[in-house]
């Protein structure tokens, strides 16, 4: 497979650095209004909250680098979070069932989308709102109601620490890290390659389709990982839980320095860029903004930071 013409170093940039500049210009503010935000309570506080939404606009983020769109993320979630709910598996070799449940859920969606974009030639905005239609539907018929109960062990495991690190903190490592291995695969690079420009890569002797169809099943998969983690944290079910996710994910992927026109961005960057979303909202509820301010605020923030990256990018500065 030809690559040469395609860098590495220059399609696998990301806003990473600007949005942990964010992150961390948020917490000094969190910090100065919430003095135990310093605690180990707070922190493993701020990475739970972040993680499903981290790890779901992670999964996103691979579809936008191909210049698509994957709105299925809120039903994959929705979908895993009732069954977790409504069939809990107790102990360990249960929460690990549980996960290849989930990791089967998603992957299988992302599957059904991938064929469909990729060897259908179908529109990925299409096709991923008719299966996130399909699986918020089936949520509703496992659970018609919010409801039911996730094993004990799932949500005390998942949201304890270890040494002093929260386990989702640990799960987001654990992506952030196997992402710097797939950027550099056969595959990473195909997928910035193809989302530069599809025919210039399947000229180079890119499989396109199948690079377009893998990304799909890996973003389906996270999105379940997603709704374990979710689950985890509110120890319940509710055939809507990934609804208020949905935009936000976007957000998030915006935030972190992907560009929606495909080929330039990056996991770690819309990673951070969750957190720092999350982190925006606990700030604002420390110091008492009413809730349906919340959102206008989130959105004017990540219009600011994308607006410096684009900056940064027009005057020569590179990503992080």
């Amino acid at each position: 497979m030809k690559t040469s013409s395609f860098s590495i170093t220059s399609i696998t940039k990301s806003g990473a650095g600007t949005s942990a500049l964010l992150y961390i210009v948020l917490f000094l503010v969190y910090a100065g209004v919430e003095h135990s935000a310093l605690s180990v309570s707070a922190f493993s506080d701020l990475v739970n909250n972040a993680s499903p939404l981290a790890i779901a606009a992670a999964g996103g983020t691979l579809i936008v680098l191909l210049r698509g769109f994957d709105l299925s993320v809120a039903g994959v979630i929705s979908l895993v979070n009732v069954i977790l709910a409504s069939y809990p598996l107790e102990g360990g070799i249960g929460a690990l069932g549980s996960l290849g449940i989930a990791l089967a859920v998603g992957c299988l969606v992302g599957l059904v989308n991938g064929v469909l974009v990729a060897y259908g030639g179908f529109q990925s905005i299409a096709v991923t709102l008719a299966t996130m239609i399909m699986t918020g539907g089936l949520a509703l018929v496992i659970l018609d109601a919010p409801g039911g109960s996730v094993a004990e062990w799932l949500s005390e495991t998942l949201t304890d620490t270890v040494a002093g690190i929260p386990v989702s903190g640990l799960v987001l490592l654990a992506v952030i890290g196997l992402w710097a291995l797939i950027r550099r695969t056969d595959f990473g690079i195909s997928l910035y390659a193809v989302g530069q420009d599809e025919h210039a890569a399947s000229l180079s002797g890119i499989q396109v389709q199948r690079t377009r169809c893998l990304a799909f099943v890996i973003a389906g998969g996270l999105y379940g990982l997603s709704g374990y983690m979710l689950s985890a944290q509110t120890a319940t079910g509710n055939p809507t839980a990934g609804n208020s996710l949905l935009l936000l994910t976007f957000a998030a992927i915006a935030l972190g320095g992907t560009s929606f026109r495909g080929g330039i961005g990056g996991l770690t960057g819309s990673i951070i860029g969750a957190a720092s979303l999350m982190l925006l909202q606990k700030l604002l509820f420390s110091i008492g903004v009413q809730s349906f301010y919340i959102g206008l605020l989130q959105g004017i923030v990540m219009i600011l930071a994308v607006g410096l990256m684009n900056a940064g990018e027009r005057f020569g500065m590179g990503r992080a």
